[in-house]
């Protein structure tokens, strides 16, 4: 169902289900930066073994990046309403299992049903708000999801270091339960059932299934424990030669396939397949970016997990406001261009922290290059998310989404391993800070230069459907 200009005057409702939709995806990114903030709070209440402890984000982020191309084609073949509903209620019922988690053994169960739910939630809602809006309203909606996506793991080290503080660890799970219910109850009251939809057996792919989950879960395994088991060891060769085997093994069965899960129409879309390459990549730079300040704010200055959170309300802050100017830059310079000046700005902020002195005040020193970054987040991601979804068209939706929320899952762990191994490669923190940083604006530079030249620019028009030139 899509929503459009009634008699000159604006359907009010589409909007709300955007407001519902963007709280669980606000939720489900929010949730791995927020838990970081807290592991040392969640280590010593539930005496997990330092070894372990990483665990609780890992667990997280495998299932969930594993598993986003199945939920969004299940969003597809199922009902995307149906699937986005089991998602949150999955999610919510493991946040509180989550919280109330009594033995290390217990939370990582509890993280992995919460990364299962995330995994279903968030692609069949981004095929819902792809598929309710048209023309100038679809690039806004696309531009509000893309922003809060961003936004969520700003906001997640904030509201980490607030609930840990101020309450305890457990909150920062807790607080997912009364949100996951309400927006339940929302969407059940106002977003259309899905039609519906006999399955055959041939429709499933079951082999493609199992090949691209268990390839993605382990190529997000061998990325998540490169940072500390190192690039060139036997581990993560070992780990990266098996995903690319299941990958390939994914591929051929793709070919011979009468129902493939990844159509071939899908990849031959240029729009989504750049859309994607580009959300990996500035997402690697951001959550990047996160991880270093978040490492360097309380190692090197000695600031408390509160300090920390407090920091980031500016980057939180400026990437909405960002995303504000980019809904109104879109329809006038198209989105290749916002997405290369995001790009650029996100590459800027990150040369601006490498150069921090050893000493450095936030203020002064800090505080710029998390506003340039922050702003630069707030233009890039809606626009790669207004490209991406340009040529999608309703039958298609949940896979392209899943294909998106995948590159996000990937990027956010590619770019935490690599730049941390960076940072942690150098003899003291402020050292690796600065390396870390350096590399991070060689790749927003690069970023910015692949967004030139590959990118689709896309313009929406109004009152049509988006248009590539």
């Amino acid at each position: 169902m899509v929503y459009t200009h009634v008699n000159g005057e604006s359907d009010r409702r589409p909007w709300t289900v955007l407001l519902l939709l963007a709280l669980a995806e606000f939720m489900v990114i929010l949730d791995v930066t927020v838990v970081n903030v807290a592991l040392p709070s969640i280590g010593a209440s539930l005496r997990f073994d330092p070894a372990d402890l990483s665990w609780v984000i890992t667990a997280y982020v495998l299932f969930t990046g594993g598993l986003m191309l199945l939920g969004g084609r299940a969003a597809d073949l199922i009902g995307r309403r149906r699937v986005f509903l089991a998602g949150l209620v999955v999610f919510t019922a493991a946040s509180l299992g989550s919280g109330l988690a009594w033995a290390p053994g217990a939370l990582i169960a509890s993280r992995a049903v919460q990364g299962i739910g995330a995994a279903l939630l968030l692609p069949s809602a981004l095929a819902i708000v792809t598929t309710t809006y048209a023309g100038p309203q679809r690039a806004k909606a696309l531009a509000i999801w893309g922003a809060l996506g961003s936004a969520g793991a700003a906001a997640g080290v904030l509201l980490g270091g607030v609930l840990t503080t101020l309450l305890s660890w457990e909150w920062v799970f807790f607080v997912n339960v009364p949100v996951g219910v309400a927006v339940t109850f929302g969407v059940r009251s106002i977003v259309a059932a899905d039609e519906p939809r006999p399955l055959s057996p041939r429709s499933l792919d079951l082999a493609g299934g199992a090949t691209v989950m268990s390839g993605l879960v382990v190529l997000v395994y061998a990325i998540e424990g490169a940072a500390s088991h190192g690039w060139g060891s036997a581990r993560t060769l070992a780990l990266l030669a098996g995903a690319a085997v299941l990958l390939g093994a994914f591929s051929a069965i793709e070919r011979g396939a009468r129902d493939p899960l990844v159509p071939p129409r899908t990849v031959r879309d240029r729009s989504l397949v750049s859309g994607a390459a580009m959300m990996l990549g500035a997402t690697g730079l951001l959550v990047g970016a996160f991880f270093l300040n978040t490492i360097y704010l309380q190692d090197q200055l000695g600031w408390s997990a509160l300090e920390t959170g407090l920091a980031f309300l500016p980057l939180t802050l400026v990437i909405l406001a960002g995303a504000h100017l980019a809904s109104h830059l879109i329809g006038q310079i198209g989105t290749r261009g916002v997405t290369t000046a995001g790009l650029l700005l996100m590459g800027g902020g990150a040369l601006v922290l490498a150069l921090a002195p050893d000493d450095a005040t936030f203020a002064t020193d800090l505080l710029p290059g998390f506003l340039a970054t922050g702003l630069g987040a707030g233009l890039a991601f809606p626009a790669i998310s207004v490209t991406a979804m340009a040529g999608v068209g309703h039958e298609g939706a949940g896979l392209a989404s899943g294909l998106m929320t995948t590159a996000h899952e990937l990027g956010a762990a590619l770019g935490v391993a690599v730049l941390s191994a960076i940072a942690m490669a150098a003899p003291d923190v402020p050292t690796g800070y600065g390396d870390g940083f350096t590399v991070a604006a060689a790749i927003g530079a690069v970023l910015a230069v692949v967004s030139v030249l590959t990118l689709p620019a896309v313009r929406p028009a109004p009152g049509v459907r988006p248009a590539m030139h």
